[in-house]
């Protein structure tokens, strides 16, 4: 890497800490910060799109092995029980893997590949690190480390059995 490249990632760094600063972390119990996705496609997903729905936003690298494993769990898992309300993202920490290398590694998942996140999650002590939302907007799991399907099972089965929210009425 140049000295240049150098300067310009560290001052990237910081721009994301100082952007930071201010935004309130998310507190497993209490309403989830809203959110913006942008997902590899270029379609951008808020939370507010979500509401009523079980949502997982998986942080993940291409490095990372417990990932690599974990990753086709969670496609798996989606793929049964999404018609219940559940939508996973899996966000990549990786700003250097190119677009179309992430389009091949999703191509034949069904899970949706995130390039950014607008809001206060980000990984936690490493990756994966995995955040779960319940439909009224409540995170109910932050924590790094990667998911099995006894975990998933435990967590997202209740939540997923939870009524959905009454829409909000119209304002006149």
């Amino acid at each position: 890497m140049t000295g240049t490249s150098q300067v310009f990632r560290h001052l990237a760094l910081v721009l994301v800490a100082l952007a930071s600063i201010g935004a309130k972390a998310p507190e497993v119990g209490g309403q989830a910060p809203p959110f913006e996705l942008t997902l590899v496609d270029g379609t951008k997903v808020s939370s507010a799109d979500l509401r009523g729905q079980v949502v997982v936003l998986n942080f993940w690298a291409t490095w990372c092995v417990p990932c690599k494993q974990e990753l086709p769990t969670l496609d798996a898992y989606y793929a049964v029980t999404s018609k219940y309300g559940l939508r996973v993202f899996a966000v990549t920490t990786e700003d250097s893997v190119p677009l179309s290398q992430l389009k091949r590694l999703f191509a034949a998942m069904h899970i949706a590949p995130v390039r950014k996140v607008r809001g206060p999650y980000a990984t936690m002590s490493g990756v994966p690190t995995n955040y779960v939302i319940d439909r009224t907007g409540r995170l109910r799991y932050a924590r790094a480390g990667a998911f099995d399907l006894d975990a998933l099972n435990a967590l997202l089965i209740p939540l997923l059995k939870e009524p959905a929210p009454p829409a909000a009425a119209p304002t006149t």
